[in-house]
């Protein structure tokens, strides 16, 4: 494969792509906004190894643009497109700004390639597990089954787990396949189905293969640990080192699929360098659930803190209770396996942030501007 652009090129996933493509001798171009709310008001670059590699090179620039596509598209055989706004709640009410980016963004690329002469022979697109809301539950009388999002009636009477839409029994959640039903639960989620569709009929109608992949929850080395709207193993890590007590929503037994950054950047590379996803959608994950308490428990032991994470029972709308990944597809058509168990992440996460600054702990910014606008509720008492 020729040059590469990846585009959100300085961000956490988009360093580590980039750096193995790098290693592979394959010449990049990375293109990024440099958003302060990523990088801070005043980006520091200075400590980026990866820009000192003559097969890199970097463009400030606004996916928004036409003319930015225009500039960094000259003889540039694959785009791989991870830029995007990614906070779920912040979402829910930067509406114009997420669906700007995110839909409009990918708009203006696909535009450009069906409009100009270009080399661009692969698109790789970063989707989201968020697309699916609760995603596949099992239900003993139902079967199968895909619970919509929760109400703020019953978040508010800490109605945490989903029942099952068509009986109301209790069920389990289990590995969400690529052919799941999908149910947006906040904007975000909204923006990146939306980007799916424009990949999948864009790509077809001018004959570029696509491949789409569906990260879980992505975490690691180099996460950026200045934004308190993404990213818990961040915001967690804030809260500890700053000596305050790690916040769980709900009653903390929330699931996410955890996946090393490491493990998605070599399954994107594996899309770079074979056919094997052309033309399909493919999750990416551990393909292993871990609670939120399980998570602040284990950042607690690493940090040495013996300060227990308490359980304050505040919610955000457009959140979900549970949601891991079946990762088969991934295995048959890439032979992709997860390599980083979630205790080794974890330990070289920490590791990570030992190295890196204090950063203050803005959550309580972030939480502010839900509570003002009616997305979640005020403080209660710790319990």
């Amino acid at each position: 494969m020729g040059r590469i652009l990846i585009t959100g090129g300085l961000g956490f996933i988009g360093k580590q792509v980039a750096g193995l493509l790098v290693s592979q001798k394959q010449h990049t171009l990375l293109f990024d906004n440099l958003s302060p709310q990523i990088h801070g008001a005043v980006p520091d670059l200075s400590s980026q190894q990866l820009l000192d590699n003559a097969d890199v090179e970097v463009f400030r620039g606004d996916v928004r643009s036409a003319a930015d596509w225009t500039e960094v598209l000259e003889d540039v055989e694959c785009v791989i497109h991870l830029a995007a706004e990614t906070g779920t709640a912040q979402s829910m009410y930067r509406i114009s700004r997420y669906t700007g980016t995110n839909v409009g963004g990918t708009a203006k690329l696909l535009d450009y390639l069906a409009n100009h002469k270009h080399k661009v022979a692969k698109i790789i697109l970063a989707s989201s597990r968020s697309i699916y809301g609760e995603g596949a539950y099992d239900c003993g009388r139902c079967g199968v089954v895909y619970p919509p999002m929760r109400t703020g009636e019953s978040l508010r009477l800490a109605r945490w787990q989903p029942k099952c839409p068509s009986c109301g029994d209790e069920i389990q959640a289990f590995a969400t396949p690529e052919g799941a039903r999908t149910h947006p639960a906040s904007i975000y989620a909204a923006t990146k189905l939306a980007q799916e569709d424009l990949v999948r009929v864009a790509s077809n109608a001018l004959g570029i293969p696509s491949v789409i992949f569906r990260f879980q929850n992505v975490y690691g080395e180099g996460q950026s640990l200045k934004n308190p709207y993404t990213g818990i193993l961040s915001i967690f890590s804030n809260q500890i080192r700053a000596g305050k007590k790690v916040n769980l929503y709900e009653d903390g037994k929330e699931s996410r699929d955890f996946v090393h950054v490491s493990d998605v950047a070599r399954a994107v590379a594996l899309a770079v360098g074979c056919d094997g996803a052309d033309g399909r959608t493919v999750n990416v994950g551990s393909g292993k659930p871990a609670t939120v308490e399980q998570i602040a428990l284990l950042l607690g032991e690493r940090f040495g803190s013996a300060m227990r994470p308490v359980v304050s029972g505040q919610y955000r709308l457009g959140d979900i209770r549970h949601g891991y990944a079946d990762i088969t597809a991934i295995r048959r058509m890439l032979g992709f396996v997860p390599e980083v168990s979630l205790e080794q992440g974890l330990t070289r996460f920490v590791e990570w942030v030992k190295q890196q600054p204090i950063e203050p702990d803005r959550l309580d910014v972030a939480t502010r501007e839900l509570v003002s606008r009616n997305l979640m509720p005020g403080p209660p008492e710790v319990r």
